[in-house]
């Protein structure tokens, strides 16, 4: 069983390094899921790109305290670690928990607060012409004649909305997932610094082999 120091501190190294990874592929899943959604101004895929940078820097924290054994470093990273496992699981729970009007509800707010230059990416990308039916948000005469190219009468695009609503329904379940599988894994590594933290380093005799008048038998 790795219950020794040694193994404790080898341990919790590689857990960090793996968060650093994990940091980014949750930064990297963030973007993704913006870009996936083009126009969505997401606050909860933003918050799930907030805690890969955040649980980088904490990493950073926990492997200088695992590697010089700081009682102080390795304290304020179990509080960190663990208040960040709390708000990365309430968010995540959020992502999977967000229904399919919700979903649109938050597309259309971010369609009606991004630039025109972003509407008509979206537009030429999947050419459709507007948010939907009702929100259209800017002229869509250039696209409309790439839909209709051969056609006299008049003619015009299918809203943007249907194209977009699997790619938003996949970002909201790729963040909730990885957000909720890897906050578990930051309560594993709360207990492994706080056991590490309380062992002795073998390395260093113990203070009543260097203070032995300090000690009564």
């Amino acid at each position: 069983m790795c219950g020794g120091f040694t193994c404790s501190k080898n341990a919790l190294i590689a857990l960090n390094i793996l968060y650093v990874m994990v940091g980014f592929l949750l930064i990297g899943v963030g973007i993704y899921a913006r870009a996936a959604s083009i126009v969505t101004n997401l606050p909860i895929v933003g918050g799930i790109l907030a805690c890969g940078v955040i649980l980088i820097l904490i990493s950073i924290l926990g492997l200088a305290g695992a590697v010089r054994h700081h009682q102080v470093m390795l304290f304020f990273y179990m509080i960190i670690l663990f208040i960040l496992f709390i708000i990365q699981f309430s968010i995540a729970s959020s992502c999977l928990a967000v229904s399919s009007e919700q979903q649109k509800e938050f597309a259309e707010e971010g369609w009606n607060n991004v630039p025109d230059s972003m509407r008509k990416q979206v537009q030429d990308t999947f050419l459709c012409c507007g948010f939907n039916s009702t929100n259209t948000g800017m002229s869509c005469e250039a696209v409309n004649k790439q839909c209709c190219p051969n056609l006299i009468s008049v003619c015009s695009c299918a809203p943007c909305l249907p194209a977009l609503e699997d790619k938003i329904n996949y970002a909201f379940k790729l963040c909730g997932g990885l957000g909720i599988f890897f906050s578990f894994t930051e309560v594993l590594a709360v207990f492994l610094a706080r056991r590490y933290r309380n062992q002795h380093d073998p390395h260093y005799p113990p203070a009543r082999a260097i203070f032995p008048h300090n000690y009564q038998y």
